[in-house]
């Protein structure tokens, strides 16, 4: 690696109440120097703020290096094509805890597979037959390790996916046994307003199972039906839902 290249670590978390701190030791343990990039944001949706700035400040032979492939993206098909996009840049990737789909390793795959050697036989269609056989099995390999970096994104996925459908039965047992969503033991702030927010969150954001809305739309629904909410409520009521159901 060039000495003006440089090397960034990219952390996220999904909840200001989860530590970000394990990510950080993990990546300065490997990578001494690289310059931490870290927000609170769920790896659901591309539009991170500091996701965004890397992505406009890094160059072609920069790194950037993720704890695992979580941190990058929750979303499979998404986070495959912004591999590709940052492959073809020529700008590297390291995840740590998947190390096999490290551009590295999928730079070496595709090396392996660029034969120079051609068959001459001396007869044109046995030397086209080979050659092009050859060249399918180089084409058949590198399919083979796209379609590891892209099963790697879609267990990211499932892994979100799984966690929402656990706690859309938490909720539907808690509420099965007269619990009040986002009423805790030691609470020392709520609200009427606050407990019919967070309900009305749970009842309509896709994040929690049984809704469909994204957040503006979530805001809307809340606004629209005479509650009112304003955005940093809102924000913080859902980040107290997203520690206490655990998702990410």
């Amino acid at each position: 690696m060039k000495e003006n290249n440089k090397v960034y670590g990219y952390c996220r978390i999904s909840t200001a109440k989860q530590s970000i701190d394990r990510q950080i030791t993990n990546i300065k343990r490997a990578y001494p120097t690289a310059d931490i990039k870290a927000e609170v944001y769920t790896g659901t949706k591309s539009n991170r703020p500091e996701w965004i700035k890397l992505l406009k400040i890094v160059h072609a032979g920069d790194t950037i290096v993720f704890d695992s492939v979580s941190r990058m993206s929750r979303n499979a098909e998404e986070g495959f094509n912004t591999y590709m996009e940052l492959y073809n840049k020529g700008i590297n990737l390291v995840f740590l805890k998947e190390q096999t789909i490290n551009t590295d390793s999928f730079k070496s795959v595709l090396g392996e597979n660029k034969l120079s050697i051609k068959v001459n036989t001396n007869d044109d269609d046995t030397d086209r037959l080979i050659n092009g056989i050859m060249s399918e099995v180089a084409i058949y390999i590198t399919k083979l390790a796209e379609k590891q970096i892209r099963l790697a994104f879609e267990q990211s996925e499932k892994e979100v996916q799984d966690l929402h459908g656990r706690t859309s039965e938490g909720i539907r047992e808690a509420k099965a046994k007269g619990k009040k969503i986002g009423r805790q033991n030691g609470q020392t702030v709520t609200t009427k307003k606050s407990i019919a927010v967070k309900e009305m969150i749970v009842k309509y954001h896709k994040a929690f199972g049984n809704g469909t809305l994204n957040d503006i739309d979530t805001i809307a629904m809340i606004n629209g039906q005479g509650v009112g909410v304003a955005r940093n409520s809102y924000y913080k009521y859902k980040s107290e839902l997203f520690a206490e159901y655990g998702i990410e």
